[in-house]
């Protein structure tokens, strides 16, 4: 995070930065957090709808996008030892509340 900046602050300016996707297009929920102790890592999860169709663009990664129909504890395909997957399933037990228009 930059100086003075919240985490929603940050999830969305990185998303903006990721993919053009402004904080008009999208609302974020914060959902959970990971904290790796002994690599001394903080991770915080958000998810959010879009409100319509975007165009996406970015430069600092390539972009991959999925559908909700993958096996995301797939270690061969996803990173994060199984989070992707853990975090997908806890939006999909809470999507009419996170994923609601």
């Amino acid at each position: 995070m930059e100086s003075g900046e919240t985490g929603i602050e940050a999830a969305y300016r990185e998303l903006f930065e990721e993919t053009s996707i402004s904080r008009e297009d999208v609302t974020l929920h914060h959902v959970m957090d990971f904290k790796y102790y002994l690599h001394h890592c903080y991770v915080e999860v958000y998810v959010g709808k879009l409100k319509s169709n975007v165009m996406v663009s970015g430069d600092e990664n390539e972009l991959y996008w999925s559908d909700l129909n993958q096996d995301y504890f797939d270690m061969t395909l996803f990173a994060g030892e199984g989070n992707i997957g853990h975090m997908i399933e806890q939006v999909k037990m809470s999507k009419s509340i996170l994923l609601t228009d």
